[in-house]
């Protein structure tokens, strides 16, 4: 008797310890999809297996028990999107809901010169509390500028400065940044010569890193300022890019394939130069960045910056703490509520946010046709210069880009914004349907997904987007995160 409740309670032991037992995760397999691989070849109808982060099998795969299945019966599965000049980093959600929701699964920041104080802090911080998607990061150039010479920035920077900069540059390099970006059209970086620049750049080359760049003029001077960037690629022999390029000046308009001419000699000449692009006619910014001299009291500056550089109804008041009325206003109808000519009340905008800070606007200036024309580039790659709130950009450039009709094939787009993308910034393993690689992957409708974003409506989802895929997890399904968050940090 004994015996029989011994063997009893043997058994019940065993059950507990069977039912205690980790569960093995099941690999994902995602079955039927087509396939478009990110590399720019034809598309194919196939089956991919997951295991873990990692795409592990792709083609007729068979169906195992061990095995979650997800039908992608009639949609495309392609390479996550990378966003190779993204602010989406000033969410305030891990989600990051913005970019996933319309395909991006990583997104590149230290933009515009801009970037975090500490690298090394800001990578351990994503470590502890991940989001939805991957981050890498630039060090910037304006970042360092003001933390060595404070606010007396309105000058060349001398010896010691530049060395120490230097030392600030070193240190964020050695904590994975990518690179060395800068924002030449803003303060304090606008008063640094090329010479400062190359230093900076040469640092950054040391550590196999590579150089990105709001260039010092989009409009007036874009030719110097593009003859600047290819100076940085060729003296310091790394590769170089412009960030989301654009002719922005009525004068240049028309001319995006001479442009092209000029960077295509350069590459022949050995320089490593490259591009991204959004697919929107209006950038967003500060309204300084129409007066590249800082004259912004200048009448003849704003009446050239409201004729050449854009228009008094092309201009968008974003946002302006100084009188949050104007907000969503072009600044033809504050004109007219203020009874007055535009440049006279472009100047007193500018004036009223100097001394109450926090303005931006929405600006029309580019070609469409230049921008089609700058999209068909072989060494361009997509970017959203995204980020939660205001030019819908941050929610809609990818499937925008899609949508627009730029003479390429559904193949090349992806091959865009995702293998040219990694190409680009230099990083492994990512952008690319292949095994062994991450599995940072996207299934939408090939006839649905649309971007649905405007301009008095900037935050509104794009439709057709049925997964988003992240280091093997889903991160948004059913028009909404799943709340996984399962992004890595991406170092150089």
């Amino acid at each position: 008797m004994r015996k029989f409740h011994y063997i009893i309670s043997l058994s019940i032991l065993l059950v507990l310890l069977n039912q205690c037992k980790p569960t093995e995760e099941k690999n994902l397999l995602i079955q039927n999809a087509t396939i478009i691989d990110g590399t720019g070849a034809d598309r194919f109808v196939g089956s991919l297996r997951i295991k873990g982060s990692l795409i592990i099998d792709i083609g007729d795969l068979t169906v195992f028990d061990t095995d979650s299945i997800i039908d992608g019966t009639g949609m495309i599965l392609s390479p996550g999107f990378i966003d190779t000049h993204s602010h989406h980093d000033g969410d305030t959600l891990r989600t990051v809901e913005a970019a996933i929701s319309q395909g991006i699964t990583t997104i590149i920041v230290g933009q515009d010169g801009f970037s975090r104080p500490s690298l090394s802090n800001y990578f351990d911080s994503l470590k502890t509390s991940p989001l939805s998607l991957n981050i890498a990061s630039y060090v910037g150039h304006n970042t360092v500028r003001q933390k060595v010479m404070g606010n007396d920035f309105k000058r060349e920077a001398t010896i010691d400065e530049i060395e120490a900069m230097k030392k600030l540059i070193a240190r964020d390099m050695q904590s994975g940044a990518l690179g060395l970006s800068t924002g030449l059209e803003y303060d304090p970086g606008i008063y640094s010569n090329t010479q400062e620049v190359i230093e900076m750049a040469k640092v950054a080359s040391q550590y196999g890193g590579r150089y990105i760049s709001h260039m010092r003029s989009e409009d007036m001077y874009l030719e110097q300022s593009i003859d600047e960037i290819l100076r940085v690629g060729k003296e310091t022999n790394m590769p170089v890019q412009i960030s989301h390029f654009k002719l922005a000046r009525k004068g240049l308009w028309g001319k995006a394939a001479k442009i092209l001419t000029i960077l295509d000699s350069a590459r022949s000449d050995g320089i490593d130069v490259t591009a991204d692009i959004y697919p929107y006619q209006y950038w967003q910014s500060t309204m300084t960045v129409l007066f590249p001299k800082r004259d912004f009291d200048n009448r003849e500056s704003a009446a050239f910056a409201l004729s050449e550089l854009t228009t008094p109804e092309g201009v968008i008041v974003n946002k302006f703490n100084a009188n949050p009325i104007y907000e969503g206003l072009t600044l033809k109808e504050i004109a007219d509520l203020r009874k007055e000519d535009a440049v006279t009340t472009f100047i007193t905008l500018i004036k009223m946010s100097q001394e109450t800070p926090g303005e931006s606007i929405i600006a029309k200036s580019m070609d469409l046709e230049d921008i089609k024309t700058l999209s068909r580039w072989p060494h361009i790659n997509l970017c959203s210069d995204g980020a939660p709130s205001g030019h819908p950009r941050g929610w809609g450039a990818f499937p925008r880009y899609l949508n627009m009709d730029t003479g390429e094939s559904l193949e090349t787009k992806i091959h865009k914004m995702t293998t040219q993308a990694a190409e680009n910034m230099g990083i492994d393993s990512i952008g690319i349907i292949k095994e062994g690689y991450y599995a940072d992957l996207l299934l939408f409708g090939i006839e649905s997904f649309k971007d649905k974003a405007t301009f008095k409506e900037s935050t509104l989802k794009a439709e057709g987007l049925h997964k988003v895929i992240v280091s093997g997890k889903v991160v948004f399904q059913n028009k909404a995160p799943t709340m996984i968050y399962s992004g890595r940090v991406l170092k150089n």
